[in-house]
């Protein structure tokens, strides 16, 4: 194996055992997806009017701080970036330099929501019409399947509660809206409804406040990034506006700075980061940008505990502990492990080597109508239950060894590198520029197509399409040199014009694309314009057939042998 091969791990997967359905191992095979498409709807929350009335409501039922939350603009490639880190085994982001997650102290800090109380549950239904009537005193029109409501609906229907309404339409106006604000930020899904089974626990708004509402938003946040990590996925939901704080606060890649001194008791904190901000560079629209820093990222540009002097109310400080606690946190069907014991540097604990993970089932609830869900999920409900006896720490779970052999540790279980390192991307330009130094004159058709395929292996080694370990098999490309054939005396090999060669610094394909390709094409492919069959195209006379070959590795990689 050549020695610009890099193994980007895991060489032990105990822990990361789903790596061959995770987007990783596209990017890293040469699959590029692209940036994620973010679903977020916070854009209309402007428009909906509450009375002092329905503010007072919605304050009793544990949104006072969530109903504040304003609309930043997403970095669609900060967030596919941390999609690629995110790793649905764990519940944890898996960085370089060990795991970070969001926590439940998070989840206080940036959205002020309840994490404490009765986990967010209750009976499925599916069909809304019953449900909204009772709740709303009025359903949509159209039929709606799936027991789910459409935004637009509750915003015409319900944006403006009248100055002279009966105490009853104010109370229903109020759920519309409660139902409207989960449905666009904690609870945001691609289709611009959200379920109305979430009414029933909006009746009482005095005990919708005794719900852990912060804990559901978080479950529902790591479902959705579980989803986003399968390579086959195109888009993210949840909350995404307390994702990208939370990157903001903990991580110096891609922050912006902010165009004024933020207020002292300004609170929740993702208000810190509404309205325009002066990004640090251009290149900040580039996941590859993104991709290359995370594989870069090293203590310096990582802020353990961002928080630690900053304002919360009274009412949540006794609720804080519970980011520690190592439980199950549910929002209905979606019932996810909270882990804080693998990121305990968030706490100021120093990390130890966290006990292995129990894999878990995560349920469905189903099509069933009137399912009670808190029976389904009995086990996990339980957990819950026992959240405050279950609190971390440096002394409590795991094995105490010191940080250098944490570290070692992880780097045996862990995805070391997301992106192609440009060492080995490098390393395979100067190899192709030694064999491309070999003169071709008067070379016979078989001699040049095996120069072609030498060109071609080489490539696919720096490209990531070639690896491998010493605990699994080398994945190699096979050519069908037979296809090839060489018509005349010669043929021009590659002819890329400045358009198609790759700036060092920018060492990743674009997505499907090798970026060498088309020095070895095949016979019957077909080229864009700017580029040349080399079964198709003579070289002028005079000219060695490997001479654009030698041009491009000398004009992209100056400097570098």
């Amino acid at each position: 194996m050549d020695d610009y091969v890099i193994v980007p791990g895991p060489d032990n997967d105990s822990v990361l055992y789903e790596q061959d359905q995770h987007v990783s191992s596209a990017v890293w095979e040469g699959q590029e997806r692209g940036a994620l498409t973010c679903h977020e709807h916070t854009s209309t929350l402007h428009q909906w009017v509450l009375t002092e009335q329905q503010i007072e409501l919605v304050k009793k039922a544990g949104f006072e701080h969530l109903r504040l939350i304003q609309p930043i603009t997403l970095d669609r490639s900060l967030i596919s970036a941390l999609v690629e880190r995110w790793r649905k085994e764990t519940n944890t982001f898996h960085m370089t330099i060990g795991e970070m997650t969001v926590s439940l102290e998070d989840v206080a800090y940036l959205l002020g929501l309840p994490i404490d109380g009765k986990p967010v549950t209750g009976v499925t239904y599916t069909s809304c019409a019953e449900i909204c009537i009772k709740y709303l005193g009025k359903s949509p029109d159209s039929m709606q399947t799936g027991g789910r409501v459409k935004l637009t609906w509750l915003r015409t229907t319900f944006s403006s509660c009248p100055k002279d309404a009966s105490s009853e339409d104010v109370v229903f106006h109020t759920r519309a809206y409660l139902l409207y604000l989960v449905g666009s930020t904690i609870f945001s899904t691609a289709d611009n409804q959200v379920p109305a089974m979430y009414l029933q626990l909006f009746g009482n708004f005095d005990e919708a406040g005794n719900y852990a509402w912060g804990a559901a938003a978080l479950s529902f946040l790591y479902r959705a990034l579980g989803n986003a990590a399968f390579k086959s996925q195109k888009s993210i939901n949840g909350c995404l506006t307390m994702l990208q704080c939370w990157s903001y606060y903990h991580l110096n890649i891609g922050r912006p700075t902010l165009q004024q001194d933020p207020i002292d008791k300004c609170f929740p904190l993702v208000l810190r980061w509404k309205g325009t901000h002066k990004a640090p560079t251009p290149n900040l629209l580039s996941l590859r940008f993104y991709r290359h820093s995370f594989d870069s990222l090293n203590l310096n540009d990582v802020v353990w505990c961002p928080y630690k002097d900053m304002y919360i109310p009274e009412n949540f400080k006794n609720q804080l502990i519970l980011g520690r606690s190592k439980t199950m946190i549910i929002c209905f069907d979606f019932a996810e492990r909270h882990l804080p014991d693998r990121c305990l540097r968030q706490f100021g604990i120093p990390q130890t080597i966290p006990k292995q993970v129990l894999r878990w089932e995560r349920k469905m609830r189903g099509t069933e109508r009137g399912v009670n869900l808190s029976e389904k999920f009995k086990s996990e409900v339980s957990e819950w239950d026992k959240r405050r006896s279950c609190i971390v720490g440096g002394e409590v779970d795991g094995e105490k060894l010191g940080q250098s052999e944490y570290m070692n540790w992880y780097f045996r279980i862990t995805r070391r590198v997301v992106g192609i390192p440009e060492s080995q991307s490098v390393g395979a330009w100067k190899k192709i520029r030694s064999i491309a130094s070999e003169s071709t004159q008067g070379m016979d058709a078989g001699k040049l197509v095996e120069v072609i395929t030498r060109i071609r292996d080489v490539t696919d080694q720096g490209l990531g399409v070639h690896f491998g370990s010493s605990e699994n098999d080398v994945r190699k490309r096979k050519y069908d040199a037979e296809n090839c054939e060489v018509i005349g005396p010669s043929k021009n090999i590659i002819d890329l014009t400045t358009d198609d060669r790759v700036d060092a610094t920018e060492y990743r394909h674009p997505p499907g694309q090798d970026q060498l390709s088309d020095a070895v094409r095949c016979e019957g492919d077909q080229l864009s314009d700017n580029r040349v069959d080399a079964t198709e195209y003579l070289h002028p006379p005079g000219q060695d057939p490997l001479s654009d070959v030698i041009r491009f590795c000398e004009g992209d990689h100056q400097g570098r042998d």
